[in-house]
């Protein structure tokens, strides 16, 4: 089943504006047990773009697709030179005052779970526990032949050596972690294999037109099925893969708020859309529910 090929959407009509109150928000995490599902939006502060806001990456950039880069080694190695360059950006990101403040949450014991649909490792970075990552992480690599892990560390440096002097000058960085490249700056770039087998590797990430795991989706379901609302933080809720959770949570009767500058195709699931940046709301929060945040994250 693909999960991911939704680029863009066209936001309805009729809906009432985002909001300013937070205090819908407030209650909910006074409650406890919130599910948080974050998307894109909880990274920018971060430095990585998202792919719809002002600015977003979608108005220059396609996301690699799960059947190009299966079955193009073009593809593969344009995927590849852009990633590498991007890791080396995407790599230095750390959490932002979002992240912290959401760890804040999880420590106080207000969440009953955590969905990201990043694939930054930011939330783990600023301390969060039992983060289900629902499009992967772009630490880890797997190859397609043989089904190995290894860290994405590794790589970059096996690619560093295999393309010595790889130093071009990128138009800008996506929320998927490549920079934009053309095809002449890749042109000349090394691709490396699996070191177990040679077959060729992938970042552990679901790309678009890839199914996320069945497992992972299930266990998804199950949190929103135990949670006592669902808050969706810097996600447009566009692709499918996060927005069938909050059909979910609306069908279930469980309350949906959303915090997020823009529409959504979540929103008329929603019972609240705060339209505020989320560093300032999220820590407001916080400050509001006398819950301390900790300044130095892990990451």
């Amino acid at each position: 089943m693909r999960m991911r090929p939704t680029l863009s959407w066209t936001p309805t009509e009729g809906l009432p504006p985002g909001s300013t109150d937070l205090e819908p928000v407030a209650d909910a995490l006074g409650t406890g047990g919130v599910l948080v599902l974050s998307g894109a939006g909880m990274s920018t502060e971060s430095g990585i773009p998202d792919y719809r806001g002002e600015g977003g990456s979608l108005s220059r950039h396609t996301p690699m697709t799960y059947q190009d880069f299966t079955s193009s080694a073009q593809a593969q190695r344009r995927y590849w030179a852009r990633s590498h360059l991007g890791w080396r950006t995407f790599g230095r990101a750390r959490p932002n005052a979002g992240h912290r403040a959401v760890a804040a949450f999880g420590r106080h014991g207000l969440l009953s779970g955590l969905i990201t649909q990043n694939v930054d490792g930011l939330h783990q970075g600023a301390g969060s526990e039992g983060v289900v990552e629902l499009h992967g992480s772009l630490d880890r690599v797997v190859c397609l032949g043989c089904g190995t892990y290894s860290a994405r560390g590794e790589l970059a440096q096996r690619l560093e050596q295999a393309n010595a002097g790889f130093e071009p000058v990128a138009a800008g960085l996506n929320p998927d972690g490549d920079a934009d490249l053309s095809d002449e700056q890749v042109r000349d770039f090394r691709v490396v294999p699996c070191t177990v087998c040679g077959g060729a590797l992938k970042p552990d990430v679901v790309f678009f037109g890839e199914a996320v795991p069945p497992q992972r989706v299930e266990h998804c379901r199950a949190l929103v099925r135990a949670a006592a609302s669902v808050l969706v933080l810097g996600s447009s809720l566009t692709v499918m893969s996060g927005l069938r959770f909050v059909r979910q949570a609306a069908q279930d009767a469980t309350p949906v708020l959303i915090i997020n500058r823009d529409p959504t195709r979540g929103d008329r699931h929603a019972t609240t859309r705060v339209a505020l940046p989320l560093g300032a709301a999220l820590t407001t929060l916080a400050d509001r529910l006398g819950v301390p945040v900790d300044s130095s994250p892990v990451r």
